[in-house]
Parts: C-alpha cells; structure tokens; sequence
C-alpha cells in the first residue's frame, strides 16, 4: 500500500465489536505505516480503558445503547439519550471536518452507528465498509447494510441475511493472540508448572451465568488437583473474589489474553465470533456454552461449527445443571487423547482455510478506496494468526524467503508432524501462506 490514507474505525461497546477493529487497524498500519488511523468509541464502553493502554488515536462519544429493561436506572439513561446523540454528532462533525476520512470501518455495536450515519449523510458521502462478527447481523449491520461498499461476514449464514454485496471474511483477531508465553502466564496469575489449568471468561463483560455455575463446582474442581484461571467480570468481581487461592485465580478483567490463552488445557466460554475465532487461532481445546438469549440463537450456530470439526464440546445454558458441568470438565480434562484430537481438528481447519481462500474485490465505484481495505489480507480468523507472526522471521541474510525458516517457525508454532508433512508437500499451500505473512 502506498500514500497517506486517513481511515475511521468505529466499533465497540464490547470486545467482541472492540478488538476486531483494533485489529483491523493494527493489519492496516502494519502494511501500510503512513496510513492514519483514528479510532471512534463510546466512554462507556470497554474502549475507553482499552484505547489509552493501546495508545491510539481515539475519539470517544458519550453515547451508549438503547436500555431494554424496564426499570427506573434504564428509563433514566433512555431519557438521557437523545441528549448524548446530539453531543456525540457535534463531535463527529468536528472530527469528520478536521480529519477528512476517505473511509469508514464499521464493526458494530452502539460506538459505530453514529460515525456510520455522519459518513453515509455528508454532502459527499465517504465510503463504509461494515465488519460482521456473527452467524446472524446485528443491528448496525442491518441498518446500514444497503449504504455499504462491502460488508464482511464470518458466516455464510450471515450471507443470507443480507440483501447487499457481502464477502466471506472471517474475523479478524488481535495482534500477536497465538503467541502468548506460558512462563510469563503463570508468574502473572501466579500458578503452578506442573497442575492443568482450566481457563473460564465470559468475555469482556463476563457472564453471570458462567460465574455462578462455575462458583458451584470451583472448590471440587481445585480438590482434584486442576488449577483454574477465572476471568469473572468487573461487575462480578466482588461477589466472588473470596474464592481466590493457591489452584483458583479470579480476576476481574485479563488484559493479556495471549497468556491466558497459552496458559490453558481447556477453555470454558461463550460462543462469540470473535472468542470463537481466538481459540481456533490458539488451538485450544473448549467447551462452549452458548448465551441462550442471543439474536437469532446465533451463538449455538457459532458454536456448532467447531463441534462439527471435532474441535469443541457445546453444552446447553437451558437445564445445564452443575453435576453435569463439573463431570464434563473433568471427563475432557483429564482425556489427553481428546484434547490432543481438539487441537489437531483447529489445526486441520486452519489449513483449509488457507487452502481455500482466494478472494478478490471488484468493485466499479470507489473500487481503489474498497480494494484497500479488503484485499490486503484481512480474511479468514484462522489466518490473522499467522499474518501475526513477524515478517523479517522467514528472510535470509539476502531478505529472500528462507524455506528452513518458515520449517522452524512451523516446528516452534507446534504443528503436529502429519500436517507439517502434507503442508510442506503442498507448494500452493506454502505460497498462499508466505504472501498472508508477507504482505505479498
């Protein structure tokens, strides 16, 4: 990529909306050093903690959601709304005049609406290109469908939802996820080498009902010998933090995940797109408990494609009872084979979807401004992983693509021989590989 390009990336409220435009802009800046990125969230959303430890370019709105229940707390932040909407488009129009973005990346939630509206609604309207985690669109996707350029799904279900030119993306994860470092994980969190450790979250937010089934079965689990990494919330964290010992760490909110993430023998999470995209990066072995009041039920269907690889256990918020839960843990936990075949079935799906992207973008209008965004390599979640890895690692002293490199980084990344022996025999495979990594 080549000259300055001044992007907005609007996204937030949750991780699951913040942390794919995070990484969309990292892929974007790593490619392209000159371009300008400046990132638009909420003050009440995870951003506005995240964005200053990233240390980015930022604007936050004082927006935040439409409150759905019925009391007095929700009635008052309804009734305050109108009011944070016409503050946050005072902003957006001075940011809009003094930054002059040539494109606008939505990636959902209430933080990307509004710099969605003000982009479509200028006199001369500037591009939008909308992420789409989820099997089934949320509602910003769904509003500004018509109006974009591309919308980039992870899900062919989310295809068929809508009525516009959709491209089968993946979701993008963040910089340097799958390369965590265990040492560094357990002097962290404070844990044992030697124990295996079962890592709960609930995603940025944490879910009350994962901390309250978890907290049932917490004190059995421990006794067997198994430590746990337990991320529970800010809100929640109070309400269990007693709970805390040698074999249980709770924390209220994990920064860095990559730790987390290599620190674990078995996850137990949502079924989110983008966790879903994380810990197939990470090849970590999972059992997913879908949030049963998601749009659609479009977690059971996100889950149900990793249960379909071989790579996942689903089990059902609805009668999930604890006995259950605790036996499933243990039964996966202490089955080496199982866990091992887990890891194997996100590596295998890793490959095919290398094998299987080749996907270009056309389009008549704007198509320069398109092209920018969508072709350089932000696809498949499964690859994002790798892009990850540093460029300079597979270049020989002459800056050539070095074969015995890119075999280490394979052996030193842990894939299993049969794959590492029918990757290296696949020439188009390693190709498709070298550019993701390259930028080529």
């Amino acid at each position: 990529m080549r000259g300055n390009m001044n992007i907005l990336i609007a996204g937030g409220g949750t991780g699951g909306h913040l942390f794919p435009a995070i990484a969309i802009g990292e892929e974007i800046q790593h490619r392209d050093p000159h371009a300008n990125i400046h990132f638009v969230g909420s003050t009440f959303g995870l951003e506005a903690k995240v964005f200053p430890i990233k240390d980015v370019w930022h604007t936050l709105l004082p927006i935040r959601g439409l409150q759905r229940g019925f009391n007095f707390i929700s009635i008052g932040r309804n009734i305050l709304l109108p009011g944070r909407v016409i503050h946050s488009l005072i902003k957006l129009r001075t940011l809009f005049r003094e930054f002059s973005p040539r494109i606008v990346i939505g990636t959902g939630g209430y933080a990307s609406a509004l710099p969605l509206y003000v982009a479509i609604h200028k006199k001369e309207p500037v591009p939008i290109v909308l992420q789409e985690q989820n099997s089934f669109p949320g509602m910003t996707t769904r509003w500004f469908a018509e109006k974009a350029r591309k919308i980039c799904v992870a899900f062919l279900d989310a295809e068929n939802e809508l009525n516009n030119s959709t491209i089968l993306t993946g979701n993008p994860v963040r910089k340097g996820i799958m390369v965590g470092n265990k040492s560094k994980a357990i002097k962290e969190f404070k844990l044992s080498p030697k124990k295996k450790t079962v890592f709960l979250f609930g995603g940025s937010q944490g879910s009350s009902f994962l901390n309250r089934i978890m907290n049932e079965v917490v004190k059995n689990i421990a006794g067997a010998g198994i430590q746990i990494l337990w991320q529970t919330g800010d809100m929640e964290y109070d309400k269990y933090k007693k709970k805390d010992s040698a074999n249980i760490r709770l924390i209220p909110f994990i920064n860095n995940m990559a730790n987390a993430y290599k620190l674990a023998d078995l996850i137990i999470c949502r079924s989110g797109a983008l966790t879903l995209s994380e810990i197939t990066v990470c090849g970590k072995p999972s059992i997913l408990i879908p949030f049963a009041a998601a749009a659609e039920d479009h977690q059971t269907k996100n889950a149900q494609a990793l249960v379909n690889a071989g790579a996942a256990r689903i089990l059902f918020e609805k009668n999930l009872k604890p006995q259950e839960f605790y036996h499933t843990i243990m039964n996966l936990i202490h089955s080496k084979e199982e866990l091992n075949l887990m890891y194997q079935n996100h590596t295998n799906k890793i490959y095919e979807d290398l094998d299987s992207l080749d996907i270009m973008v056309e389009d008549d209008k704007g198509k320069t401004l398109v092209k920018y965004i969508l072709t350089n390599k932000l696809r498949a979640s499964f690859v994002s992983g790798i892009i990850d890895t540093i460029y300079e690692k597979f270049l020989d002293k002459n800056n050539q693509f070095s074969r015995t490199k890119y075999e280490k980084f394979l052996i030193s990344n842990n894939f299993n021989a049969a794959l590492y022996e029918k990757n290296l025999k696949n020439e188009q495979t390693n190709k498709l590989l070298f550019n993701y990594v390259s930028g080529g």
